[in-house]
This record gives structure tokens, sequence and C-alpha cells, in this order.
């Protein structure tokens, strides 16, 4: 018997002025993340890991315990969202990852991120 997990995850993203500094290549994004259990088991987010791509290529990686220090527990048809924040040195780049996750069965998985952009508003049209 093979059980899979529907976990959707939804991102916006906002370009934060007041604590960038353009002249220092300093460009500082939030970003609000939603995840949905659409599962039939109560799911725990334990890690993070994400992979911020500036549009110089440079390429950082974050591992991490839970998020927003806190490692939620999402029964099913639930949801949890969090706001956190990421500085590039360039005014777009992009965001992806991945969040492990365990079941109430004990099962571990892994819930994907998906592609997502930071960019100053209107940059890109």
């Amino acid at each position: 018997m093979s059980l899979s997990f529907e976990i959707p995850v939804s991102v916006e993203t906002f370009y934060v002025a007041a604590q960038s500094d353009p002249a220092l290549n300093r460009y500082v994004f939030a970003y609000t993340i939603t995840i949905k259990n659409h599962s039939t088991e109560t799911v725990q987010l334990l890690k993070r890991y994400w992979l911020i791509t500036d549009a110089n290529g440079k390429e950082t990686e974050v591992h991490g315990e839970g998020v927003v220090g806190e490692q939620p527990q999402l029964a099913p048809g639930s949801s949890y969202s969090y706001t956190s924040g990421a500085v590039l040195e360039t005014p777009v780049g992009t965001m992806q990852g991945h969040y492990e996750m365990t079941s109430q069965s004990q099962l571990c998985f892994k819930a994907a991120i998906p592609l997502f952009r930071l960019a100053l508003p209107n940059i890109l049209n």
C-alpha cells in the first residue's frame, strides 16, 4: 500500500524598500508561504531547504529546522502560513526548495516549494 501526501505550497512576495539599499546592492524581500494539507493524515513540518539564486547566478543554500522557529503540525484540510525574508545583491532573484515532513504514521516525505521570483516592482513589466 502506498500513501501519497498532497501538500501544496503557495507563495506571495513583497519588496521591502525601507530595509533595502540599492546603492549597496542590498535588496530585501519578504515572502508569505501558505502550506495546505490535502491529505488524510496529520503531517508535521520538520526541516526546510532553500536554494536562493540572484541575477548574477550566485546560489545560496539554506538548511534549517522548521520555519520561523516552529515545526507546525497540519491536520487534514488545514493550512499554515508564515512570513519570512531574503536579502539579495541584485534586484531580481529566485527561490525554490522543499520541506521535510513526517506523517502521523511516521512516514517521511518532502513537500516541494515551487520556484518563485523575487523582483522589484515593475522591473520585469
